[in-house]
């Protein structure tokens, strides 16, 4: 029987899609990290996982995004071949006039990370399109979607290999994990494509990201397939690597791990692997011609009974009063709360900043004494000062570390997860610190920030410099003005602690 889908349903099923995902996590999600907290020992990483629990539970309160990084659209479309469709648009043009509606609600605005030309100008299009759409033509008269918004952070870690057929691809998983660092924001789950040809394999790993959290149950009746044993394998040993929350070191690197495969070629065995954040966006609705979908909203009563509050031994920072003494003063590990006025800038503006200077140029702010955060918001709503802020990756920022600790007067800066040789090298020559800010906790860090400005390069819009006033905003010390790194001692310290002590790292 010939089923009628009308255009403007599939648009709003997009848009209201996207908007879903932006502030409420997936069930499944919150309760594997619920388990993940009550079982995890490594107090750096428990107070990380709480912040991230935490900060799901106000987003889905206050239903504003997740992270401050609302991600690039995916879209896995099965379309019904009995299906016929009521439309003037192509199918990629309805897909994307959702995506346009979605980030840019009034109500809840999404930031535009979608850059055009992405290998000169890099202007954003500002409203996130075009999505990456995948179509299938399959029996049936319904259209079955998978609708997920990819951080740039975790997309960043993907990875790909062409093994030998004979090459162990548990060995492979393993020693390219550590690779990743801890900018996909873990604990989150590894998407697995093996087989096909190389492209086959990326799509496979990214589609297999759109099913749900289930190695507790997995692990709980037992594996019924070699596929099966494999994912359990997996999240074992990768767990046993002791990375742990937000790269700290702990029991829970992973919540799962998820694998799809396909014939492939006798002399190949290509293998994908694609990271989900702690920012896991994803949903999934099927269109039947009754008009949009529905997307029931998760009860409060799911998320876990967790509120992130401050240590008691947290240090309180001025940073108006900060001085280089202070900064060499503060050891690897130690838990600040930031007060008083913190720039910021990403890329863009570091860039910008370095072409200033070789040309001569005055610096429009001045970065004596000061700390700079690497975030791009949200844009505020309603009477925000300013809308989800959390960090993004640091290690973008590492080839600009010593010139901005060399010639501007920086002594500190703030990010999400580990920095790289290059940076820590130069931390450690200019007697300055890297502080961490915990990826996934974008709208409670938010909660911070008491005053936003644009300062410089309003241009360059969430990339350009802001000045921020915040009040008990909480990092931790990653590399201190030595150079040691907590992300270098804190997995190795637990995945010999978990080695020794056989601690458990399995789902409860």
């Amino acid at each position: 029987m010939t089923t009628t889908i009308k255009q403007d349903d599939l648009i709003q099923s997009i848009a209201d899609a996207l908007q879903y995902i932006s502030y409420y996590h997936p069930k499944d999600y919150i309760q594997a990290l619920g388990r993940a907290y009550e079982r995890e020992q490594s107090l750096p990483a428990k107070d990380a996982i709480a912040q991230i629990l935490t900060n799901s539970r106000m987003c889905a309160e206050g239903h504003r995004p997740l992270c401050q990084d609302t991600g690039i659209v995916n879209v896995f479309l099965k379309v019904g071949m009995d299906v016929r469709w009521e439309s003037k648009l192509s199918l990629a043009d309805m897909v994307n006039e959702g995506v346009r509606r979605a980030y840019n609600n009034p109500d809840n605005k999404l930031r535009a990370s979608v850059l055009a030309d992405p290998m000169f100008t890099r202007k954003s299009t500002g409203d996130n399109t075009p999505a990456v759409i995948n179509v299938e033509l399959v029996p049936g008269n319904t259209v079955d979607v998978n609708v997920a918004a990819k951080g740039g952070g975790s997309e960043a870690k993907s990875k790909f290999a062409m093994l030998n057929p004979s090459d162990s691809i548990v060995d492979w998983v393993l020693k390219t994990v550590p690779t990743m660092g801890a900018g996909w924001c873990p604990p989150g789950m590894l998407g697995i494509g093996v087989g096909g040809t190389a492209e086959k394999a990326m799509l496979m790993a990214k589609e297999s990201l759109m099913a749900p959290i289930d190695m507790s149950d997995l692990k709980t009746r037992g594996p019924k397939s070699k596929l099966e044993e494999m994912r359990i394998e997996l999240y074992d040993k990768v767990n046993a690597l002791g990375i742990g929350a937000q790269g700290l070191g702990g029991l829970s690197t992973v919540l799962d791990v998820k694998i799809l495969d396909y014939p492939t070629h006798a002399a190949n065995k290509p293998i994908a692997m694609i990271p989900n954040c702690a920012a896991t966006r994803h949903a999934h609705f099927v269109l039947d011609g009754s008009g949009p979908a529905l997307l029931e909203p998760p009860s409060l009563n799911d998320w876990p009974k967790v509120t992130w509050s401050a240590s008691a031994a947290a240090t309180r920072v001025d940073l108006d009063k900060l001085t280089p003494a202070e900064v060499a003063s503060w050891k690897p590990g130690q838990t600040l709360l930031l007060s008083g006025k913190l720039l910021t800038g990403r890329d863009a503006a570091h860039k910008r900043i370095q072409d200033m200077l070789e040309k001569g140029e005055k610096l429009p702010t001045d970065f004596t004494n000061r700390v700079i955060y690497y975030v791009g918001p949200v844009d505020p709503v309603r009477d925000e000062v300013v809308g989800p802020a959390g960090p993004t990756t640091s290690t973008r920022m590492d080839k600009f570390t010593d010139m901005m600790l060399a010639k501007t007067g920086l002594i500190a800066m703030v990010g999400k997860a580990e920095r790289g040789p290059v940076a820590v090298e130069a931390i450690k020559k200019h007697k300055a610190a890297y502080l961490m800010a915990v990826g996934g906790a974008a709208y409670l860090v938010s909660k911070a920030i008491r005053k936003s400005r644009v300062v410089e390069f309003a241009d360059l819009g969430m990339e350009a410099i802001y000045e921020f006033e915040v009040q008990d905003m909480p990092v931790t010390v990653a590399v201190d003005a030595s150079g040691t790194s907590v992300h270098n001692t804190g997995p190795a310290e637990w995945e010999k602690r978990i080695r020794e002590f056989k601690l458990p790292v399995y789902a409860a």
